[in-house]
């Protein structure tokens, strides 16, 4: 119920077996934020559309231990938050264009899951929409020329691009500055922060 300290835990597990003095300052931190933020959680309206759109980001290279990227995603069912993740991805991206595309990748999937579970209570949706702030990946995914820049992610082309085709997915460009999976892959300054948590949906519930 809480997606706006998503990103902030998932970097203080990485430390877990072996913190430091700094992380457990870090998770006082959050705890502190918690606390002056007690009554904010999310709210689903009963009113809401059941159109399904989803946005996608990547933070190409920002752990600066391994430099790995890391994806982040959110799903709506109209204006309701219904899925988040933020994960740190598996292998060294080289590109921004390719941590972008893995990023996406993993958004499509679980689309796809969750169009699966909307099919189970008789509503069926096509040309989900899948905003990302990349145009190189969109264009990626759209080419039907398989360049050699694009041999080392392969299965993840492929995947993408199939359902492209089948018009399962629709994937459109956003500027950054709209982008509100950002919050879940790095930190952000104040007044972005606090407008991605209001875009979430997170508002105050007494």
């Amino acid at each position: 119920s809480r997606p706006d300290i998503l990103f902030s835990v998932c970097l203080c597990a990485r430390f877990q077996s072996n913190p430091k003095e700094s992380h457990l300052f870090a998770v006082k931190r959050i705890f502190k934020y918690l606390a002056y933020t007690p009554t904010l959680g999310l709210w689903y309206s009963r009113d809401s559309s059941l159109d399904l759109h989803s946005y996608s980001d990547a933070d190409f290279g920002g752990y600066k231990v391994d430099r790995k990227s890391t994806s982040g995603s959110c799903q709506y069912l109209g204006s309701m938050l219904v899925s988040w993740f933020s994960k740190k991805q598996n292998s060294v991206a080289l590109s921004t264009t390719e941590a972008e595309y893995i990023a996406v990748g993993s958004c499509c999937a679980q689309i796809l899951w969750q169009k699966q579970q909307l099919v189970d209570y008789g509503v069926n949706v096509k040309n989900v929409s899948i905003k990302c702030d990349n145009t190189s990946s969109i264009c990626l995914a759209k080419n039907p020329v398989h360049h050699s820049r694009t041999k080392h992610i392969d299965i993840r082309y492929h995947f993408l691009r199939e359902h492209v085709e089948c018009d399962d997915i629709l994937l459109e460009y956003f500027p950054t500055e709209k982008q509100v999976a950002d919050i879940f892959t790095k930190p952000l300054d104040e007044n972005s922060f606090s407008k991605f948590r209001r875009e979430l949906g997170l508002c105050e519930l007494e």
